[in-house]
């Protein structure tokens, strides 16, 4: 009884700020204003407008995570080849940015993306004239790399760093050079983190708003822009929760393909 007491504040945390929104949410996505059950809410997401606001956000959502798995993975073989010291400091230099707030740094990026800003201000030193970097797809792009970078790089190097060095040991035993190891040995063994990285670089970046609205200048409406419009701007709480319920299931679908390649379910697993 004594444990069981022990669960309850966290049971009491979890209603209260999961359990409770959550269901407020579905309330909402299959109601009207007057309170009466409708579907017109998921329907009306359906409408080609709304649908080219989604593909829109998972192609850019897409761009970023491969880029974040490209820049991502070497990095953290690089770091988990160090020595403890050096690893260490490496894996704070990742920390670091993420100890300041989202905001602040995107908007950092603001001035040093804007026409007068530093990139533009180095490239007239060379008589090029300013380029529009801000308010494009790249900028918002960027954004989403240099904020969920970390997300990719800290499991794949948690991941590394158990590896059994007998495995790799064995592998150079049996004639194997290092790229045929990292081929057949290290990479498979590895994709674990690389599920996990992808599925915590994926969710965020689907469902940003700030980052397009600051970076993208609202010129690009992604789907977070439309659900906060929607709660914000129109005040129409059902479709708004609608659209939100839309994307839950578009992430539970997608973290249970990602499920499907890790044998070992070592990954991220929900189920």
């Amino acid at each position: 009884m004594k444990r069981q007491a022990y669960s309850i504040p966290y049971l009491t945390w979890m209603t209260i700020f999961a359990v409770l929104p959550l269901f407020l949410v579905l309330f909402y996505a299959f109601t009207t204003k007057q309170g009466s059950f409708t579907l017109d809410n998921l329907i009306k997401f359906f409408d080609p407008l709304y649908l080219n606001v989604l593909v829109r956000s998972i192609n850019l959502a897409l761009v970023s995570t491969l880029i974040c798995l490209i820049l991502g993975y070497p990095m953290a073989y690089i770091i988990s080849k160090a020595n403890i010291k050096a690893r260490n400091t490496l894996i704070l230099f990742f920390i670091i940015p993420m100890w300041m707030n989202f905001l602040l740094r995107t908007y950092a990026w603001m001035t040093i993306l804007e026409r007068n800003g530093i990139i533009n201000k180095f490239l007239s030193l060379f008589g090029i004239k300013p380029l529009s970097l801000l308010y494009t797809n790249g900028a918002v792009i960027l954004g989403m790399v240099y904020n969920f970078l970390p997300f990719m790089v800290l499991p794949i190097y948690t991941v590394l760093i158990k590896i059994d060095k007998s495995l790799i040991e064995a592998s150079y035993d049996l004639g194997a050079n290092k790229l045929t190891t990292f081929i057949k040995v290290v990479f498979p063994l590895s994709l674990p983190g690389v599920i996990s990285g992808i599925t915590m670089v994926f969710m965020p970046s689907v469902t940003t708003f700030a980052i397009s609205r600051l970076l993208g200048g609202g010129q690009f409406t992604l789907i977070g822009n439309l659900i906060e419009r929607q709660f914000i701007n129109v005040g129409d709480w059902n479709f708004g929760s609608a659209i939100s319920i839309v994307m839950m299931a578009i992430i539970l679908i997608s973290i249970a393909i990602m499920n499907k390649f890790d044998k070992d379910k070592e990954g991220v697993n929900l189920w």
